[in-house]
């Protein structure tokens, strides 16, 4: 019985859409950039049907190191592609301490109970000085220190819009089995219209590059035409199959 193929878990949407914009942007001019573009290289390259030894030949490392990373983006997703370097004097403000900073800080002051929509550092590090779940003095440019690290920024709200079919995976299972079965096969899928006017978010504390989103609306009235295509190219023959569905209500037609 042959053995599998060591890969990375399917990703999330957003994890897929998070690795993409750091691949392109390249490795940047810090150690830290570089390392986490070489471990999003090999997420991608894992979760593309590559095998550890072309993985290791693209990214210029050992095998060993490659199943490595890919076994700790199992276990931790995201979090493990930052690398973790330590040293210097210990810190004043504790790990529970700054724990409790970044779950404040992504939180709305609603939700503590004060009168106002987003969070200034003014005003959260007199909240965090003066609070009944766990005081934290810390000054202001500390907190934006603190936040930085923990890749907390402040942004602009964003829409979102992720699949709602229940059936999701199974599809996918069935689009896997295909490619892994027929390599010649290839998949083709397109959506457009109607254009709608997006709506304008707000800001928040949140972290970095991943900003607090107000789900967008499914519902189109003007109608939505999708195509669905499977072409097969072999050395003898070549056939191409194209599918068409249309949503909402027809457009009218011009007079």
């Amino acid at each position: 019985m042959a053995q599998q193929r060591l890969r990375v878990r399917r990703l999330t949407d957003e994890e897929g859409r998070q690795l993409q914009r750091i691949v392109r942007r390249g490795g940047g001019k810090t150690d830290k950039s570089i390392v986490k573009w070489r471990r999003s290289m090999v997420v991608l390259a894992s979760a593309g049907g590559n095998s550890v030894e072309a993985i290791a030949r693209l990214v210029q490392t050992s095998p060993d190191r490659v199943r490595e990373m890919i076994h700790r983006f199992n276990a931790m997703g995201m979090a493990s592609l930052d690398p973790k370097w330590a040293g210097g004097r210990p810190r004043r403000i504790t790990t529970d301490d700054e724990v409790f900073i970044v779950k404040t800080a992504k939180a709305r002051p609603e939700a503590v109970g004060l009168p106002f929509t987003r969070w200034s550092l003014r005003k959260l590090a007199t909240h965090l000085a003066d609070n009944p779940v766990r005081r934290v003095v810390i000054g202001r440019e500390r907190l934006r220190a603190i936040l930085a690290a923990n890749d907390v920024t402040f942004q602009r709200t964003k829409t979102w819009k992720e699949t709602n079919d229940p059936l999701r995976d199974e599809k996918l299972d069935r689009i896997e089995a295909v490619l892994d079965q027929f390599p010649d096969r290839a998949f083709a899928f397109d959506e457009f219209g109607p254009l709608a006017l997006h709506p304008v978010g707000g800001n928040c504390w949140s972290e970095k590059g991943k900003p607090q989103r107000l789900r967008a609306n499914f519902h189109k009235t003007a109608g939505v035409r999708q195509f669905h295509g499977a072409a097969t190219r072999s050395a003898t023959t070549s056939s191409l199959v194209w599918s068409g569905r249309r949503r909402g209500p027809p457009t009218p037609s011009p007079r």
